[in-house]
């Protein structure tokens, strides 16, 4: 009888095993760790509640919560649904944005580093880059990417049910990615020429620009805070009915004279950051330079894209079209994948619209129930999913179209 030794059981497992699994449980814990503050965002931001404090209590009788009831996943479970203390029901919606998180998490984990990028479809989500590099070296843009998607899931359950979007997600975010993308450049990384950056990244020129732009968006935001200029829409809600979550706004045209006021600056910033840009030198700039100018372009093509929008659509309408929230929504979401992938989310969205339609009418056919509306929030955060799950089928598409169009 042949003895198995450790040696030879160690032989016989897989070498990745090894090199993924210790990483991806971490990552796997990290997300629904990241769900159980998900929930707690949904919960307390549409009621001006802080994030932080107070330690989370039961809803219905205010005890705080134990370790094991805030434990991720396992804590919902171990209490079997229900308060330890007055025995109400928990609502299983946390134990399922935990988890979905987790899976979220670690699909992300899977696709970027354990999927070669030579295999089809799932490899090209994120390409050589990611793959070479691994995630201790990429680990602050992961982050990004990785709450990126948290925010987007936290954004479409509260605009789904109140029809806003809390600019707090949006905006946190934006720091997280303007962070991360320069703090990226100073690790030590492989190159990979057929993906020097995750985001399309330029030469001084653009950074100057994007830096213009954000400069003239700071003095905007300056003016705001003073009193200089005023928020839009600042009369809304005496035109709100009771009970009713939308108002017959009637002066929403006017209201679009005090945004195109409020980007005066960023405009101006642009232009001059034009200027300045062809006093520089022509090229390639250092990594940091180029790291923080792709994520401030990708921030000013999403969020001035749906801005632009937003602008044209109400004046011709004489009603407001779409929210503010999807503004700064777009804006994260290009703050994180550069300035190219807005452009995609804008024009895939309106199908992802349209297919609601289909499928709630047909509900309605079903059950008799009445039409449950969405908001355009829910729309846009579809769409930025299926432009990172699909992004092969999209360039071949664009390839097919704009004969051997390659994304930059």
């Amino acid at each position: 009888m042949v003895e198995t030794t450790p040696l030879i059981i160690a032989a016989a497992v897989p070498l990745w095993v090894y090199q993924h699994l210790p990483v991806a449980v971490f990552v796997f814990t990290l997300g629904a760790i990241v769900g159980s503050f998900v929930n707690v965002v949904i919960y307390r931001l549409p009621i001006g509640m802080s994030v932080i404090t107070p330690p989370s209590r039961c809803p219905t009788c205010g005890a705080k919560l134990s370790w094991i009831e805030n434990f991720p996943i396992l804590g919902w479970v171990l209490v079997r649904g229900r308060c330890r203390r007055c025995r109400v029901r928990i609502s299983p919606q946390y134990v399922v944005i935990e988890l979905i998180m987790a899976l979220v998490f670690l699909g992300l984990y899977v696709v970027l580093y354990m999927v070669g990028p030579s295999t089809p479809w799932w490899g090209e989500i994120g390409g050589p880059w990611w793959y070479s590099n691994g995630i201790f070296r990429t680990a602050p843009v992961f982050l990004a990417h990785a709450l990126l998607l948290a925010g987007i899931v936290a954004m479409v359950v509260i605009d789904a049910r109140t029809f806003t979007i809390p600019i707090q997600i949006p905006v946190a975010i934006t720091v997280i990615a303007f962070v991360a993308y320069p703090l990226e450049a100073l690790l030590p990384l492989r190159s990979t020429p057929l993906q020097p950056w995750p985001i399309p990244v330029h030469g001084w020129q653009v950074f100057t620009v994007s830096g213009g732009g954000m400069a003239g968006l700071i003095v905007s935001m300056l003016l705001l805070r003073t009193g200089v200029i005023r928020y839009s829409f600042a009369d809304y809600q005496e035109y709100v009915q009771e009970d009713e979550t939308l108002a017959d706004y009637p002066h929403a045209r006017r209201e679009m004279g005090v945004e195109l006021l409020y980007l005066l600056p960023c405009v101006a910033g642009l232009v001059g950051g034009f200027f300045l840009g062809r006093l520089l030198p022509g090229g390639a700039a250092p990594a940091f330079v180029e790291a923080l100018g792709g994520t401030l372009l990708g921030y000013l093509a999403g969020g001035g894209l749906v801005w632009g929008v937003r602008i044209a659509a109400t004046l011709v309408l004489g009603r407001e079209a779409m929210g503010i929230g999807d503004v700064h929504m777009l804006a994260a979401v290009g703050a994180v994948l550069g300035w190219l992938d807005p452009i995609f989310v804008f024009f895939i969205a309106p199908f992802s619209g349209l297919l609601w339609v289909a499928v709630s009418k047909g509900l309605v056919t079903l059950f008799r129930k009445g039409r449950r509306e969405l908001p355009y929030g829910p729309h846009l955060a579809a769409a930025t999913v299926v432009v990172i799950a699909c992004r092969s089928a999209i360039n071949w598409l664009l390839g097919m179209l704009m004969g051997g169009w390659s994304a930059p």
